[in-house]
């Protein structure tokens, strides 16, 4: 038995996407004053006393939308209200009893499914009379809340409670996603009709129209019976363009996406040049340490005229801090070689949940310090006491040395290019961290790893007992958190 649904419906301006956001206790959906901003269904499961449901976010009815998307829009709405075992109908208190307001009135109790009447905007005991005039479209008792305010959530929960089926869910229905995949990339490169193939339904609007997607919006699908989250984002613009809140928001719940997400398909238009959002999407999944996918789409427009090696020796140009990012190409349309990327983002999330021993990883930094010997900076050489892998997601490294000044940029590209070669993590991004520490500085009675008598087995028990103490605070205090703030 799938989980109740609760479709939230009403006209534009109300305050939906508000109460969305108020009962998830998250800020998901785009707010602002401006009308039609949500297009796409929004979805979320909620828990209340142990009984589960979900609750849907969807556009304005009636919307004129700046972007004639008002058919688009429709199919969203339709398709939320159908799939809905209750219609919460919200209404605007400051506002009162609109034509549309009965219009829509008149629409959902065609339906034939259940109504909850809720007003919204009823921001004081004053407001709340205003709302008494929605008794008068026959829908029975109003709801009386402000989002904004905070003011009587328990109340309408309630509401939802008594109105909703008991169902127990199937245990796939809420089991954790075995993996997000954020689908980013500059507007119009197919990101929304990926998902959708993904979905095996019309789950986003599709249109030529740039910047139909507003904000980044999760997609359960299954493959292989084991669920998984896609997050379809906004199209990126360039700074300069950015010129409204609702850009604005778009731009940081796309970046917030990549930072949630476990692997990052970054979608690349076959039959255009790399542009400016290109780059700067691509610097920023770098920055975050994303394992990623660089996605040619549309493939089957480019492939009688060009061959593949060719479109990826121009990313590689592009790109060339970025070599071991694995390249794929699709029709997300068609659904071609879409299994095989899925299957392929799978390792990338597995390669970044890998751990090496302590053992393995000392051989490995010894084996390359004398292949190549650091170079000498003023008087001094690089030494290296011993390297431990702390955490994961992404594989994170510390190397504890006599001076971290003594690597140089390219030194240090070719300690990681040698790690990624020679390790478990050969295609995601590695973090490396080099922390100083004289020579011969141990505490009394402690075993000291730069003493000339330490073994190469003493060094390696040594700094597998220093990882189990190396704590997430430690690496805080080493880098700190960088996370956008709400």
């Amino acid at each position: 038995m799938s989980l109740p649904k609760v479709s939230i419906v009403g006209r534009p301006n109300v305050g939906k996407s508000s109460i969305f956001n108020w009962l998830a206790g998250l800020r998901l959906a785009i707010v602002d004053e401006v009308a039609g901003v949500t297009r796409d269904r929004m979805q979320y499961v909620l828990e209340q006393g142990g009984r589960y449901f979900e609750i849907i976010d969807t556009g304005g009815i009636g919307i004129n939308d700046v972007d004639q998307l008002d058919d688009e829009i429709e199919q969203q709405i339709e398709a939320g209200i159908r799939e809905a075992d209750l219609l919460m109908f919200v209404v605007d208190a400051r506002d009162g009893l609109t034509v549309l307001d009965k219009n829509i009135a008149e629409r959902l109790r065609s339906i034939g499914k259940p109504i909850l009447l809720v007003a919204n905007k009823c921001d004081g005991e004053n407001w709340e009379s205003y709302a008494n005039d929605f008794f008068g479209l026959g829908l029975g008792e109003v709801i009386k809340v402000s989002a904004k305010n905070n003011r009587r959530r328990s109340e309408l929960v309630d509401a939802l409670m008594e109105r909703l089926p008991e169902s127990i869910p199937e245990p796939a229905e809420l089991a954790e996603p075995v993996m997000k995949l954020a689908i980013v990339g500059r507007r119009n490169v197919g990101k929304s009709t990926f998902v959708n193939t993904l979905a095996g339904s019309e789950r986003m609007i599709v249109s030529e129209v740039p910047g139909t997607t507003r904000d980044s919006v999760d997609v359960r699908f299954e493959l292989d019976g084991k669920p998984f989250v896609a997050i379809d984002t906004p199209g990126l613009k360039k700074g300069k363009s950015i010129r409204s809140d609702i850009d604005f928001y778009s731009d940081h719940r796309a970046k917030r996406s990549i930072r949630h997400a476990d692997v990052v398909l970054m979608f690349f238009d076959c039959g255009q040049r790399l542009s400016k959002v290109d780059k700067q999407l691509v610097h920023y999944i770098e920055s975050e340490y994303k394992p990623c996918v660089f996605v040619v789409n549309k493939w089957d427009q480019m492939a009688p005229h060009m061959p593949t090696q060719r479109w990826a020796d121009y990313l590689r140009e592009q790109f060339s801090s970025l070599a071991y990012v694995p390249i794929a190409f699709i029709t997300g349309k068609e659904g071609k070689n879409v299994k095989k990327l899925l299957n392929h983002a799978q390792m990338l999330f597995k390669q970044s949940r890998s751990r090496v021993t302590t053992g393995e990883l000392n051989r490995l930094v010894r084996r390359a310090l004398e292949i190549q010997p650091p170079p000498t900076i003023g008087t001094r050489r690089l030494k290296v006491f011993y390297a431990t892998q702390i955490s994961e997601q992404p594989p994170t490294i510390v190397l504890k040395c006599n001076d971290p000044a003594c690597v140089t940029p390219t030194y240090r590209r070719y300690l990681i290019t040698t790690l990624r070669d020679g390790l478990r993590f050969g295609e995601v991004p590695i973090r490396l961290f080099l922390e100083g520490r004289s020579e011969g500085a141990s505490s009394e009675g402690k075993f000291d790893p730069t003493s000339p008598e330490a073994t190469a087995n003493e060094v390696e028990e040594f700094a597998a007992e220093e990882a189990l103490e190396l704590n997430e605070q430690e690496l805080a205090d080493i880098e700190p958190d960088s996370e956008y703030e709400w």
